[in-house]
């Protein structure tokens, strides 16, 4: 700028970038081949138009805009975003991770709705999600959500897979209303205007390259650059809780009928059914084996859905299940003392010693019926930590009446005519826990 005297003062050139919309509805000019041109409605339809072109591409575009300063100054505000020169545009591509698509059909095998909630443009929004295999359908943009009352905002986020062009405050509300339907919500976020929807979400996922805002709001920090992990993770989650409530239910059904079986016994046998140090040894024997419960794996149709905490199911499941038990322990009970005469104090030990075993073996074989709803062994089988413990189990429950234990653990060995009995009560057990589970699995239509 020539100045009187031919001095000149240097140009203080303000540059503005940001959205398109933003920025054009700043400019009244635009540089067009060197010229600076008023920027008509044609040109902006035209200038709108290559925009929208690069986003269909997926690109994510910028527009930068100049203002020559009349006078220098040391601070400027947004009231000096006025009478702007569109310059150009800047188009960056940011395309999704490899593992982006097999991490979102992992994660909808398993029952998780996906929901891209971004402030990009809405056109590189859903080109980027149908890149991945999303079905995108309508896009809801900030525009749509503002001044929307709660209900119908719960009834578009329920159906919406992609929300675009959202401010901070619009994602954190997103999250509140899908989880007033009663979802659980987890959020995956990196950014500071991730920070909100992060500590409202149920579970706030970032990664470690994240602003240090949004690794604070967050409950879990991804150190993989790896979107698997998240299925994963789930999965993993999911195994967790069903043999929790695997073990659960076994402990529950399981103590259930053995108090039904002793209070039988006690009722009708003139002697103790079992010895204090039997219980004790079954009791610590059983729940050794038990040790390998948290390595079983669980049945693939089991994980694909998410589980709640069911305190109601669990007693149904032991009033239904335990009395089980108890049936064959009474049959037992029937056949040692009329075909083994285990019917007096003399021979006590000898009906002790059977119940002993028919208890112990029992108690760890129904773990094979009840950790599925399938046919153990044959349509489900358990890990081999649960098959080691098993067989372990009942080789101790077998062994310690032919021990040199024995004597002293009031025990006697058990004449060979036992066994087949034994099997016969065992395979009868399984046999009609097998017929109940269907039954449950039908009325109830669930299991664990």
């Amino acid at each position: 700028m020539a100045l009187p005297g031919g001095e000149s003062r240097p140009e203080h050139i303000m540059i503005t970038k940001g959205a398109v919309e933003d920025v054009l509805d700043l400019c009244t000019h635009v540089r067009d081949r060197g010229e600076q041109v008023a920027l008509t409605g044609q040109l902006r339809w035209q200038v709108g138009r290559i925009a929208e072109e690069h986003h269909r591409q997926g690109l994510r575009v910028l527009a930068v805009a100049t203002r020559i300063m009349d006078e220098p100054r040391d601070t400027y505000g947004v009231a000096d975003e006025d009478r702007l020169v569109l310059i150009g545009f800047l188009a960056f591509l940011d395309p999704p991770k490899a593992d982006a698509a097999a991490a979102l059909r992992g994660l909808a095998d398993q029952g998780i709705a996906v929901k891209v909630i971004t402030g990009d443009h809405a056109l590189v929004a859903a080109r980027v999600c149908a890149d991945v295999g999303l079905t995108v359908g309508d896009v809801a943009t900030g525009a749509d959500l503002d001044g929307l009352p709660d209900a119908q905002l719960r009834e578009l986020a329920a159906r919406t897979t992609v929300f675009a062009k959202v401010t901070p405050v619009q994602k954190a509300r997103l999250v509140r209303a899908l989880q007033a339907d009663g979802r659980t919500v987890g959020f995956l976020g990196d950014g500071v205007n991730d920070a909100a929807a992060l500590r409202d979400a149920d579970v706030g996922i970032s990664v470690d390259t994240a602003v240090d805002i949004a690794k604070e709001s967050a409950d879990i920090i991804l150190l993989e650059k790896n979107l698997t992990v998240l299925g994963d993770g789930v999965a993993q989650g999911r195994t967790t809780f069903g043999n929790t409530i695997k073990y659960l239910k076994m402990t529950a059904s399981s103590n259930f009928g053995n108090v039904f079986s002793v209070l039988v016994a006690s009722a009708f046998i003139p002697f103790q059914p079992m010895l204090a140090i039997h219980l004790l040894i079954q009791n610590l024997v059983y729940d050794i084996s038990q040790l390998a419960t948290p390595w079983d794996r669980m049945d693939p149709e089991y994980l694909r859905k998410p589980r709640n905490w069911d305190a109601k199911g669990i007693g149904r499941f032991m009033v239904t299940v335990g009395p089980i038990s108890s049936v064959f322990d009474i049959s037992m009970f029937l056949f040692m003392w009329n075909v083994f005469g285990a019917d007096n104090e003399a021979h006590q030990a000898l009906f002790q010693s059977g119940w002993f075993i028919e208890g112990l073996l029992s108690q760890t074989l129904i773990v094979h019926m009840i950790r599925t709803r399938k046919i153990p062994f044959l349509q489900s089988r358990a890990s081999w930590p649960v098959m080691v413990m098993t067989v372990l189990a009942m080789a101790t429950g077998l062994f310690l009446p032919f021990s040199p234990l024995a004597a002293g653990l009031g025990m006697v060995a058990l004449p060979m005519s036992y066994f087949p009995w034994l099997i016969a009560v065992l395979l009868s057990y399984c046999a009609l826990t097998q017929w109940v589970k269907t039954w449950y699995v039908r009325r109830f239509h669930s299991w664990l």
